[in-house]
Order: structure tokens, then sequence, then C-alpha cells
């Protein structure tokens, strides 16, 4: 698929997917929709990929849904949510590799529940969030009613959704929203030094480990301690597990294939 909604690229084993409607504050259409599904599904595909950086160009992450769109005649909003953002967030959280946010301004509605649901999100000072469903008479989507209780609990989510305050980059880190808050101007170079740092890590135990905190959410204790035996023994037979012994006792730095 030819992109001209975002922009795609891959180096280093790092695919960087950057929301790329910078005079609508990246707010999503059907199109870059699609095109992010289908960038997500090529980094699924490619095994060179090894992470994901996933940000906006402008001077916004993303304002959520195009409006305009969402409006025209025979669109219904359940059809927007079942053919581009559920596809979105469920790629995202099924990705077998770290998905990192760079928000880089504004995240709004669907904007802000796709940042929180990528693995580890960065945001510049000046960035905020804000669940602005509210404002319009709709409900939280995009996995926000799922994730958003869980980083802040329910009294929390519940202002947040039905109050819609901005929330700035430093009280999104202080309530455990997002993995960090940095300097506008560090964004970006923190953003993909972390990225590529992921890509260079044992991915095999990334994808397990991610694959272990998704089964938690419907697991007791004793249903977690399964699945930690079951993925620990897929772990234990990987390449890079066996890689990382082998450094440890020859004292030198482990080089992993994400295998």
């Amino acid at each position: 698929m030819p992109y001209t909604k975002i922009l795609f690229s891959v180096t280093d084993g790092l695919a960087t997917i950057a929301l790329n409607r910078p005079d609508k504050l990246n707010s999503f259409d059907r199109e870059m929709s699609l095109e992010v599904i289908d960038a997500l599904d090529a980094c699924l595909l490619d095994k060179e990929v090894r992470a994901v950086l996933l940000t906006g160009e402008g001077r916004a992450f993303s304002a959520g849904q195009d409006l305009a769109e969402a409006i025209a005649p025979d669109t219904r909003i359940e059809d927007i949510l079942t053919t581009q953002y559920n596809p979105i967030v469920r790629r995202i959280r099924k990705l077998p590799k770290p998905v990192v946010a760079a928000v880089n301004g504004v995240a709004a509605g669907a904007g802000a529940n796709i940042a929180f649901a990528c693995d580890l999100t960065l945001a510049a000072e000046s960035a905020n969030f804000i669940q602005s469903f509210i404002n319009i008479g709709l409900i939280p989507d995009s996995g926000g009613t799922f994730t958003l209780p869980r980083m802040v609990g329910m009294q929390q989510a519940f202002g947040q959704m039905i109050l819609a305050p901005k929330v700035s980059a430093k009280e999104a880190e202080a309530k455990g929203m997002i993995w960090r808050c940095v300097p506008d101007s560090e964004l970006l170079n923190e953003a993909n030094a972390l990225a590529a740092k992921l890509a260079q890590m044992p991915t095999k135990a990334i994808a397990l480990t991610k694959e272990a905190l998704n089964r938690s959410e419907k697991n007791d204790l004793d249903g977690q301690l399964d699945v930690e035996n079951e993925l620990q023994s897929l772990a234990g037979r990987s390449y890079d597990y066996n890689e990382g012994v082998k450094a440890f006792l020859e004292k030198r730095k482990p080089v992993y294939k994400g295998e």
C-alpha cells in the first residue's frame, strides 16, 4: 500500500510510523487509519523489525477522530470503531514487538487512548492528554475504558472521562499514565534511543513479557503462575536466552537476534 497520510521507514530493526496530517492535527480519517493498520501488519511480518516507534508530524500527536468524516452521510460511529480504531489497538497490543509512542503535542480522544495502548509512552513537556469524547456526547473508545482505569484507578478515570480536563505530560507521568515526560527538544532523540535500544534487546523475551501482561488481566494468581511457567518455558528454549547466558559466562556483551 502506498502511504499518503503516514510516514513509514525501517532502519536498523526500528520501524517508525509517523501520523502525517499536520494541518488537521493528525486527526484520524479512514485513509490514515487503514495506513496505520497496514504499517503495523508490515511490522509484524518483517522479521527485521524488532521495535516500533509511533509519533506525529507537526505540533500534535493526534487530535482524535476527524469529525468532518464522522458526521458524513451514511457514516456510523460503530463502523469507524470496527474498521479503524479497534484494529489499531488490537494490533499494538498483540504485536510481539515493543511499541514506543512519542507524544509530541496534544493527544485527544482516540489519539490519547492509542498512545496509552503502546508499551512505553514518552511525552514532550508541552504535550497534554484529554478524554474529549464527553464534549461531543460520546463515551471513550479505542480501549480507553480498559486501559485508563488500570493506570489511574476508577475515580481518576471517571473524572478524566466525564470532566475532560487537560492532563499535562508531567501530570500524566506522575499518575502513571505514561513512562516518561521529557523536554520538548529531547523527545524524538529520547524516543528514538529508547526504541533503538529495544530493537537490540531479546525480542522473544519482550514479546513473551507483553503476552504475559496481556493475559494477566483475566487471571488470578494461580492462573498467572501457570502462564509464567508456560511462557518461561518458551523463553528458555530461545536463541536469545542461550546467547544471554553464554555472554554472561564469557563476560561479554550479548548479541541478540530476537529469536
